[in-house]
């Protein structure tokens, strides 16, 4: 992308990234914070400024290596131009540019070159993690494959339109979208009511973001609510329910019809998930808290279907998500493993006798999901394993899901 020699965008990236660096804040939410303030940016300065605190967010450590200061960028806007230098881009002739090398710069990047965890821009724990649970090849190529770009996603509301509907009425408000291409040799379409965006149009703005058209979630992210297997009328409990991106595709898959019960840990996940619910004119959707065992107990053997989004290491959404590995420690993807196996044991007595249940992750790590299932499997004879996939970024070119169905024998009644 040529520089755009404006300031204001580089005072904005490097306000961004402080934030993040020193401040302890999420990317996105600094980018979203970003582009909200300053809405008079053209889309090529958004798209500019989004990609550029992405990059920076992403390549911290082969920058911060390239500089020479490894583990403290200290300097923001050296930082920033120690990227564009890396990239072979004229950076502006401004004081803040004027102390770069760039023959010093060019010599680290090629030194550091020769550590797959420093090229690839990621802690040495979490690299050690990632070979003793895939195997270093696979490893490699997953990381390598989530360091990499990928398109903004969204689903089409199919309980207000159509996905060839949809593309038009975008059109019409100058946003570009196009299908998402698979394998020739599928019969099938993987991804029948998904929309990948050209560009970085601001969507949220739009009036069918307005009207409840669409909502923003990843291709991965849309095959777990159909791997559940839903029909028009079933009772169904999303057990971790956020703020509702897979509960809303579930009421779609469902017409509207039958019963949802959205179950979350956090009031304020559910407020927002009301609040989409309302815009995507979903009416089958009932929220509640999880604020004491009382609240499992009153569901056990009702539902037809359970849906475990489980909260996990997210290390499967690099690609999106990229400061989720500056964040990350052994310590919490421990926490997170025993939350899983709890909440598998704890919320398993949901599911009805002959009902099913779809334990799932955004993770590639089989200590989070094939070891979860199996284990649980151990504790819990009354389930079988019918079903599990592992979607990963270096096969689909989109967010790593991990998905398991399992079903309650009837016996056990």
């Amino acid at each position: 992308m040529k520089i755009l020699p404006h300031k204001n965008l580089f005072i904005g990236i490097t306000e961004a990234l402080s934030n993040v660096f020193f401040n302890h804040k999420y990317a996105d939410r600094e980018v979203e914070r970003m582009l909200k303030s300053n809405s008079k940016w053209g889309s090529k300065d958004r798209a500019f400024v989004a990609e550029t605190i992405y990059d920076c967010v992403r390549w911290r450590r082969l920058i911060e290596a390239s500089m020479g200061r490894e583990n403290s960028p200290e300097n923001i806007w050296e930082f920033v131009g120690t990227w564009f230098v890396l990239q072979k881009q004229k950076l502006p002739p401004w004081e803040e540019f004027k102390r770069l090398n760039h023959h010093g710069i060019a010599g680290r990047k090629s030194k550091a070159m020769n550590d797959f965890a420093v090229r690839e821009s990621i802690p040495d724990w979490l690299n050690e993690l990632g070979i003793n649970e895939l195997g270093k090849k696979a490893w490699g190529t997953e990381i390598i494959r989530m360091n990499q770009k990928i398109p903004t996603v969204i689903r089409v509301n199919t309980l207000k339109t159509d996905r060839k509907k949809l593309q038009e009425i975008l059109e019409n408000e100058d946003v570009k979208t196009e299908i998402i291409h698979f394998d020739e040799n599928q019969n099938d379409d993987p991804y029948p009511e998904a929309l990948a965006l050209i560009g970085k149009p601001n969507i949220t703005r739009t009036d069918a973001f307005k009207n409840g058209l669409f909502e923003i979630q990843d291709a991965g992210s849309q095959l777990i609510a159909p791997f559940l297997k839903v029909e028009p009328g079933m009772r169904i409990v999303d057990a971790c329910a956020g703020a509702g991106g897979k509960t809303l595709h579930l009421s779609a898959l469902m017409q509207n019809k039958g019963q949802i019960y959205a179950l979350d840990i956090h009031d304020w996940k559910l407020n927002e998930l009301k609040k989409r619910a309302k815009r995507n004119g979903v009416q089958n959707i009932q929220t509640k808290r999880i604020d004491s065992t009382k609240v499992i107990k009153r569901l056990a053997e009702t539902a037809d279907r359970l849906l475990i989004d489980a909260p996990c290491s997210g290390l499967g959404v690099l690609s999106r998500n990229p400061g989720a590995k500056w964040k990350l420690t052994q310590e919490f993807i421990d926490e997170m493993m025993q939350i899983q196996q709890r909440i598998l044991d704890e919320y398993a007595v949901m599911v009805k006798p002959g009902g099913a249940m779809v334990y799932a992750t955004c993770s590639i790590l089989p200590g989070e999901n094939q070891r979860q299932v199996a284990q649980f499997l151990k504790n819990h004879t009354e389930f079988n394993l019918i079903e599990e996939k592992q979607h990963l970024p270096s096969e689909t070119g989109f967010d790593g899901f991990y998905m398991a169905y399992l079903v309650k024998k009837n016996e056990f009644r």
